[in-house]
């Protein structure tokens, strides 16, 4: 079965087009207006190995804010809906990534439960600017997104870091890495790796570490 989704969605904050194949070879296509997010997004394409093809427009002669909120809202819907029933996945995936200085550890567990927690930034991460406009406050919210959406349960540790970029960026790459194990194909798991024997979501059960996670 294809585990591919595309998701379109327009309001008068922006305009996103996403796609996914969580089977591919980690090609990207992305362009959402915001420098410094596009990058974020092709590291997350290229170590989790999903295909992703990411179309924003949005009002950023505000700021990033909407465009970056809306394009990781559209992101989880579109991997949810590619992982399909789940059967026959790994379902945990467990990556620790350095980047020079930085060392962050990322834990997926595809349980259909959103849950985000994200620790570890060095005091005034949130308030720095990368590439002019992205705020630093942004990550944890892109995190949060994608994990409520995507029903998936995601924790962020940052280990080490100095440099914004590569905070940042270590952040996205150890959540590929970790997401790309869960998804993968176990060739002995025959069916729904739960107890439960589902692990399909409602989409009404969130939690975040830092606040709530957004609707």
């Amino acid at each position: 079965m294809s585990r591919t989704a595309r998701i379109e969605r327009r309001t008068k904050e922006s305009s996103v087009l996403v796609e996914v194949n969580i089977d591919g070879t980690g090609r990207t296509d992305v362009s959402t207006g915001v420098g410094f997010f596009d990058h974020m997004l092709d590291a997350f394409g290229r170590h989790s190995l999903v295909d992703l093809t990411v179309k924003t427009e949005g009002d950023t002669h505000i700021d990033a804010h909407h465009t970056v909120e809306d394009t990781a809202i559209i992101l989880g819907q579109a991997l949810r809906q590619a992982l399909g029933d789940k059967k026959g996945i790994r379902r945990f995936g467990d990556a620790t990534v350095p980047l020079d200085e930085a060392l962050v550890q990322g834990v997926v567990d595809l349980s259909g439960r959103p849950y985000c927690v994200h620790t570890g930034e060095p005091e005034g991460q949130i308030y720095v600017a990368i590439g002019g406009d992205y705020q630093g406050s942004l990550t944890r919210h892109v995190f949060e997104s994608i994990s409520f959406h995507a029903q998936i349960a995601l924790h962020v540790r940052v280990l080490a870091g100095r440099d914004p970029h590569h905070l940042v960026e270590a952040q996205f790459k150890a959540f590929a890495r970790a997401f790309r194990d869960a998804a993968a194909i176990d060739p002995r798991e025959t069916g729904v790796p739960s107890t439960k024997g589902t692990l399909e979501g409602d989409g009404v059960e969130s939690g975040s570490a830092a606040a709530g996670a957004p609707a």
